[in-house]
């Protein structure tokens, strides 16, 4: 691979590891493409922010395929993941700590099917208030995390397709296909109040953006291998 292919235009399927932001990968991959073209600037961005718990597909544009963000990030996604049932938390995820326990003896079968058809479809959705949304020109998360209080807006969100697997109850395994602009912590929340009980998002990968897949993903130390051993342009 050519090097002067990443400062033109190349789009990296990335599997974002557990821990990291979004903008980490956007850094850390910027930084070694600087080094390598010893350039000081290089266009680098993501399309479709993943949560810092969340792994899996990340897709990273540089050079002029940054244009394509917009386009990309539209496509729709696919998670697979468990929510826990029985316990919530104030960001639905594990960043914060469980604050309320419920009942979980009720849920059966039946009524798990019942939850998980009324949610297939399209619909209104409150995102988190621990979440990247602008409130006032500041990030939700921010607010919420200083103790303030968080009036959000919902989202139109469609949602495609919704399976379960509730072998290992109260843990619930899923799959689930959805629109730009989902929160899977707010299906997670939303799963648990309408079985009368609670629901905390407690693993999450994304295994599709669009056309791209998991399958054909790298992590980003293979990514920055492939960078630092790119070939050099040829002199004209």
């Amino acid at each position: 691979m050519n090097i002067q292919e990443f400062k033109e235009g190349k789009t990296l399927i990335v599997d974002k590891p557990l821990n990291w932001t979004s903008f980490d990968v956007v850094n850390k991959l910027r930084w070694n493409l600087k080094q390598k073209l010893n350039v000081k600037k290089i266009k680098v961005g993501h399309a479709g922010t993943l949560d810092p718990l969340a792994t899996g597909v990340l897709v990273i544009c540089t050079g002029k395929n940054t244009k394509l963000i917009e386009t990309l990030q539209a496509g729709e996604k696919t998670y697979t993941g468990t929510i826990l049932l029985g316990k919530t938390t104030p960001s639905y995820d594990l960043e914060t700590e469980y604050d309320q326990e419920f009942p979980t003896e009720h849920i059966d079968k039946d009524l798990m099917e019942g939850v998980r058809t009324a949610l297939i479809g399209e619909q209104d959705q409150m995102p988190p208030i621990f979440s990247a949304k602008q409130v006032d020109g500041r990030r939700a998360y921010d607010l919420a995390r200083a103790g303030k209080e968080v009036k959000l807006k919902t989202n139109r969100i469609t949602i495609s397709d919704f399976t379960i697997d509730a072998s290992r109850f109260p843990e619930v395994d899923f799959e689930i296909s959805c629109s730009k602009g989902t929160y899977i912590r707010s299906i997670a929340h939303d799963f648990g109040k309408a079985l009368q009980s609670g629901g905390t998002l407690i693993a999450l990968r994304r295994t599709r953006s669009g056309e791209q897949r998991i399958e054909d993903a790298k992590s980003v130390d293979q990514w920055i291998e492939i960078i630092r051993n790119a070939e050099e342009p040829l002199e004209q």
